[in-house]
């Protein structure tokens, strides 16, 4: 009976469109997610003077409106997106500009707006909106010359790029970067990518040089503080007093606490809420989280999640080779790259490859904008996966109806051949 179920419910999944594989995935972040935040939260609940499983149930909440997020645009048709993509990318400007004017100052910078009680980043709306501009301008633009290239592509991008750049350094780069890895993989000219990086250069110079004048863009000493400090090590002398050494300890502690984290297990972690950094950690249920998930679940675990991305990556591809048009292909590809990029940036910070970025872990750090956003960059994944199912079912089911009247045709001409009374009159 069992077994009949198992049967039953595999063939009732199997005849849901869309890749099945990156619903599994999906799945799999979203419910380890609940596991992991429950486990690092221990430090944020103690200065909230609440418990671990307030944050279990907020993240529930995060997770089912991900899901629902997820589904909704695993439904839109992509005719939709083709229609919102220019729409969408004007009201994240539009939420850009809003950001420094009446932006809520969290943790040093201003990333979050709140309009009419729903407080988000609109930084996470760029990311997609970007994806989705560059999409349908590359669909139905030819390109033939660089200007065109410019006020098309670069003007809106480099727009977008200055006003994050407001209030997240590291945001605006990693959008710069997708932004070149988009125009790469679609082939555009060699020499507009050039004269492309040629202009960015020129353009992050004034922007510095503009910021050291007037101090337009805050977040600026902060990532050059950072940088400073990742490729700068300063060493404590002894004669310095202990405030001044102290001083000193705390510009690399973050990176020293998750040292500490990764290098105190092996193969095996310590196990499913046993992590001890998580008390001393700053941010270590979104910022941190890669650092917990090695800590508790050792190497297997992180080498678990991270094959869990790279496998998307690898589905993405798959969908971006069954496309048929320049938008869907670019869409897929792009938004797995996202989402991709996004995962190794931050696990490459967590293990001390890079400086810190602030970036969080896809679907599985502490939710909110980030994870209900990033849902559906997946529903909209499996939206164009759901489509090209049903095309391809549409023509399986008309080679069959073909096929079939081919043989109900040669099954006639038989019968006809084969009929007593015409092959009477042959013979006479």
């Amino acid at each position: 009976m069992k077994g009949g179920l198992n049967i039953e419910a595999k063939e009732w999944i199997n005849k849901i469109p869309g890749d099945h594989v990156i619903r599994a995935i999906v799945v799999i972040l979203l419910l380890s997610s609940i596991l992991l935040v429950y486990s690092a939260s221990s430090s944020l609940a103690f200065k909230e003077h609440t418990t671990n499983f307030a944050y279990l149930l907020k993240q529930g909440q995060f997770v089912a409106l991900g899901l629902a997020a997820l589904m909704i645009c695993y439904l839109i048709p992509l005719g939709w997106y083709r229609l919102l993509a220019y729409p969408v990318f004007i009201i994240s400007i539009l939420l850009l500009i809003l950001l420094p004017i009446m932006g809520e100052y969290i943790n040093g910078a201003r990333r979050w707006l709140n309009i009419c009680g729903i407080r988000f980043q609109p930084t996470e709306i760029a990311k997609i909106a970007v994806i989705l501009y560059l999409a349908r301008v590359l669909e139905i633009n030819k390109l033939d010359t660089f200007k065109e290239f410019l006020i098309k592509i670069v003007v809106p991008v480099g727009i977008v790029f200055i006003l994050i750049m407001i209030g997240s350094v590291s945001t605006a780069l990693f959008i710069a970067l997708l932004s070149f890895m988009i125009l790469f993989i679609a082939g555009v000219k060699w020499n507009y990518l050039f004269k492309t990086m040629g202009i960015g250069a020129a353009g992050l110079t004034v922007l510095v040089l503009l910021h050291l004048s007037f101090g337009l863009f805050p977040r600026m000493d902060t990532a050059t503080s950072r940088l400073k400090k990742f490729f700068v090590k300063t060493e404590i002398s002894q004669e310095l007093s202990a405030e001044e050494k102290q001083k000193i300890a705390d510009k690399t502690y973050q990176e020293d606490m998750a040292k500490i984290a990764i290098s105190s297990v092996g193969i095996l972690g310590k196990g499913p809420g046993k992590s001890t950094q998580r008390y001393v950690l700053p941010h270590p249920y979104s910022d941190y989280i890669y650092t917990i998930i090695i800590e508790e679940y050792g190497l297997i675990g992180g080498i678990f999640i991270l094959m869990l991305y790279l496998w998307f990556l690898f589905r993405c591809i798959i969908l971006v080779k069954s496309c048929t048009k320049i938008f869907t292909a670019i869409t897929v590809g792009g938004l797995g790259l996202l989402i991709t990029i996004q995962a190794i940036l931050h696990i490459l910070v967590n293990v001390g490859y890079l400086p810190v970025t602030g970036h969080t872990l896809p679907l599985l750090s502490l939710g909110g904008t980030s994870l209900v956003i990033l849902s559906c960059a997946f529903g909209i994944i499996l939206s164009v996966s759901r489509t090209i199912d049903i095309s391809a079912a549409k023509r399986k089911e008309a080679q069959r109806k073909e096929t079939e009247k081919a043989q109900e045709a040669e099954e006639k001409a038989d019968e006809e051949n084969n009929d007593p009374e015409e092959a009477g009159v042959a013979e006479i």
